[in-house]
C-alpha cells in the first residue's frame, strides 16, 4: 500500500518520483561513464565514486518503480518470493553503502595523513578487493536476516502497509515470536552500521587534525575541499539511515515512516552525483570538455 490516505496527492508524488528516478540513473550514468572515459579521473578516489553510483542506481531501481506502481494505483501485489528478493536487493546495496564510504573516509585519509605513501597502498588491486570484500560481506550480511524472515510463519495479514519490503513491515505481518528475531537484527546492526560509522568519525578525526597542523590557509583549504564531498554524502546518508531506524516510533505515523523511507531510497541516491559534480573540480572540467566535444 502507498499513501493511500493521500489520493489526491498520488498523481502529484508520481510524476516527482518518476523525474527524480530518471534523473538519479542519468546523473549517476554520467559519472560512470566520465571516470571510465577520462585519465584524469583514473584515481582510488573517482573509482569508488564509481562504485557508489552503480550501487545507487540498483538501490532504486530496486525500490522506485514498484513504487511508482503502488502510488499510481494506491497499492498492488508482490509475491512471496518478490518481497525477501526486494529486501534482500535493498539491504545489500544499504550495506555496501556503508562499507564503501568507510572505505571511502579510509582513502582520504591515507591522502591528507600519509600523501607520501599514498600511492604505493592504495594500488588498483587493492581498491578492487575492497570493493569485492564489501559487496561479498554485505550479500553475506544481509543474507542472514532475509533467510530469517523467510523462516517466520505468514498465516494472517497479507497487507504491507509501506512503499516497498523493508524489514520491519515484513515482521510485522509474522504470526511467529519475533522477539529472538529481532534482537538477532539489532546484533547485525553492530558490524553493519556501527562498526563502520566509528571508523569514519575516528578517521575523520584524524584528518581534521592533520590539516590543521598545515601552516598556510590555502593548503588547508584545499586538504578540506578533497574531502567535502564525502563528508557530505556521509551526514546524509547517515543521517536518513538515523531519522528512520533509530529515532523512536511512538507516536509516529505510518505516513511519516513512508516519508522517511523515501529520503534514503530516493532523495539520497538522487543527490549524490550533484553533491560530487558541483563541489568537485576536476567532475566539472570533465563535465564542461564532453560538452564541447558534444557541441562540436
Amino acid at each position: 500500500m502507498g499513501f493511500n490516505n493521500m489520493v489526491i496527492f498520488n498523481l502529484l508524488l508520481f510524476t516527482l518520483v518518476l523525474i527524480i528516478y530518471i534523473v538519479t540513473i542519468c546523473g549517476n550514468c554520467l559519472i560512470i561513464i566520465l571516470i571510465y572515459y577520462s585519465k584524469t579521473l583514473h584515481s582510488p578516489m573517482y573509482f569508488f565514486l564509481s562504485q557508489l553510483s552503480i550501487s545507487d542506481i540498483i538501490l532504486t531501481t530496486d525500490i522506485v518503480p514498484n513504487m511508482l506502481n503502488i502510488v499510481l494505483h494506491e497499492r498492488t501485489s508482490i509475491s512471496y518470493f518478490g518481497r525477501f528478493t526486494q529486501y534482500y536487493v535493498f539491504g545489500s546495496t544499504e550495506t555496501f553503502e556503508c562499507f564503501l564510504l568507510t572505505v571511502m573516509s579510509y582513502d582520504r585519509y591515507l591522502a591528507i595523513c600519509s600523501p607520501l605513501h599514498y600511492t604505493s597502498i592504495m594500488k588498483q588491486t587493492l581498491c578492487i578487493k575492497l570493493v569485492l570484500a564489501s559487496w561479498i560481506f554485505s550479500c553475506f550480511m544481509v543474507l542472514l536476516p532475509t533467510l530469517g524472515v523467510s523462516q517466520l510463519e505468514f498465516c494472517g495479514p497479507n497487507v504491507i502497509d509501506y512503499l516497498f519490503c523493508d524489514l520491519t513491515p515484513l515482521v510485522e505481518l509474522s504470526c511467529s515470536d519475533t522477539s529472538r528475531f529481532q534482537m538477532e537484527i539489532t546484533l547485525l546492526c553492530a558490524p553493519v552500521l556501527i562498526l563502520p560509522f566509528v571508523v569514519i568519525v575516528v578517521s575523520y578525526i584524524y584528518i581534521v587534525l592533520t590539516i590543521l597542523k598545515k601552516s598556510s590557509f590555502s593548503g588547508r583549504l584545499k586538504s578540506f575541499s578533497t574531502c567535502s564531498s564525502h563528508l557530505s554524502v556521509v551526514f546524509i546518508f547517515y543521517g536518513t539511515l538515523i531519522a528512520a531506524y533509530l529515532i523512536p516510533k511512538e507516536g509516529q505515523s505510518r505516513t511519516i515512516s513512508k516519508i522517511m523511507s523515501l529520503l534514503y531510497t530516493v532523495f539520497t541516491p538522487f543527490v549524490n552525483p550533484f553533491i560530487y559534480s558541483l563541489r568537485n573540480k576536476e567532475i566539472k572540467d570533465n563535465l564542461k570538455m564532453l560538452h564541447r566535444n558534444i557541441v562540436t
